[in-house]
């Protein structure tokens, strides 16, 4: 297959925008002036990631932006992570869920911190999972495995030597809302842990769900009195006495390939887990890249990989979490720098090393992750797409609202933003 000209980088920006504006966002706050740069030279528009309506989890969003509709293809996030992982499932036998390692009240239901204060390292979170890494049920011919994933967030593998299990769950995590196969974030969230329920009336399902209340409260016991949870509260930190699992989900295999579907071979630097289990599923080159350190050295590493890689592809796709998790904490300062790094680090680097005559860029994010409501938003999320003489929007700034005055308008499904890069870059 012949080399795509111009190479593509394709840059989603976690948790990125504020969504509709109501006063200055935090992009507008932002000093970026290498985004801005781009978004001058730019066609724009704003995207509905998962449809109108819809908070989207990243790992939906992503899928949807790569161009796979999650409602097409239905992949759990806990496949997902799995995938990341190096994790092969059972095929209707196990099941793969996500989970957050959670600070809950002596009752074990009432929820005081869905993420352990966000300060749980990997070697903490390895001693507390140590037991729980295999473990017998006691229904069903029941298992389970837990293995930690990055920080506070675990993989959870469900599985059963007597009875098939179906993926047709609820969540324990009241922050998502479990919508077929995919789960929208909660704007207000409710503070209790909420029962696993069977979506579906056949025994798999309802299996799946007997068995996931059981680990719940198997490995609350466990975490409970675990000695590293005595020595954090010491501490004066949260324990992490729970795990909050969801978005329980098998295999699919009817995922074609991303090269067959788009006619081009696509790269991918990601930083998480989940991210990487996407480019395993439908089959991007994963440019591994060390995720240490600063912000500002794993940003200008991860710029220094995807320029390499366009090398071996004819576009890398890149995944930068950095605003997600402040929004989140509802700290606006800590969003603002995380864009700015983004944009000194990242791009300064990018646009340093790269030919703009020969290179097209597209930045998006996966979605709105509002600090004023501390949640994943279902606002439009800006999009640019920078090619070597296009005719441009007039933006001044990479900006919800400056987006919003763009050419190309309001997409209703981020799995329309490939095929129209593809034809806006390539004319296919």
């Amino acid at each position: 297959m012949a080399r795509m000209s111009p190479r593509l980088i394709y840059i989603v920006l976690d948790g990125g925008c504020d969504g509709r504006p109501n006063g200055e966002t935090c992009l507008e706050r932002a000093d970026t002036p290498n985004l801005d740069l781009i978004a001058r030279r730019s066609k724009a528009g704003l995207v509905h990631v998962l449809g109108m309506g819809v908070a989207p989890q990243s790992d939906a969003a992503t899928l949807s932006l790569l161009g796979y509709s999650p409602y097409k293809y239905r992949v759990g996030r806990g496949v997902l992570e799995a995938l990341g992982l190096g994790i092969k499932l059972r095929p209707g036998r196990e099941i793969a869920l996500r989970g957050n390692l959670a600070t809950v009240d002596e009752t074990g239901w009432g929820i005081i911190d869905r993420r352990c204060g966000r300060d749980v390292s990997s070697e903490e979170a390895r001693e507390l999972l140590r037991d729980l890494s295999t473990m017998d049920l006691g229904i069903h011919g029941g298992y389970a495995k837990t293995l930690p994933s990055k920080g506070h967030r675990v993989v959870v593998i469900i599985g059963s030597r007597e009875k098939r299990l179906s993926p047709e769950i609820s969540n324990m995590d009241p922050a998502y809302r479990r919508v077929g196969y995919i789960s929208e974030a909660v704007e207000k969230p409710g503070n209790r842990v909420m029962p696993c329920e069977p979506l579906s009336s056949e025994e798999p399902a309802i299996v799946a769900a007997e068995l996931v209340n059981r680990f719940y409260e198997v490995s609350h016991r466990h975490l409970k009195s675990h000695p590293l949870n005595e020595a954090r509260a010491r501490e004066g930190r949260l324990p992490c006495n729970a795990i909050l699992v969801r978005d329980a989900g098998s295999r699919p295999e009817d995922i074609p390939m991303f090269q067959h579907r788009f006619g081009f071979k696509m790269a991918s630097v990601v930083e998480m887990p989940v991210e990487r289990g996407i480019a395993e599923l439908i089959g991007l080159v994963i440019a591994d890249v060390d995720t240490s350190g600063t912000r500002a050295s794993r940003y200008i590493r991860m710029a220094d990989r995807a320029v390499n890689i366009l090398d071996y592809a004819d576009g890398v796709y890149v995944h930068l979490k950095g605003p997600d998790e402040p929004a989140h904490d509802g700290d606006t300062k800590g969003k603002v720098e995380a864009l700015e790094d983004i944009d000194q680090y990242f791009l300064g680097r990018l646009l340093d090393r790269i030919d703009l005559g020969n290179t097209a860029i597209v930045i998006t994010c996966d979605h709105c992750t509002s600090p004023r409501a501390r949640s994943h938003t279902s606002d439009p999320v800006p999009l640019i797409i920078y090619k070597y003489g296009f005719k441009n929007d007039g933006l001044y700034r990479f900006t919800e609202r400056e987006a919003a005055k763009g050419s190309i308008g309001l997409l209703t499904g981020g799995w329309d933003v490939l095929p129209l890069v593809k034809r806006l870059i390539w004319g296919g």
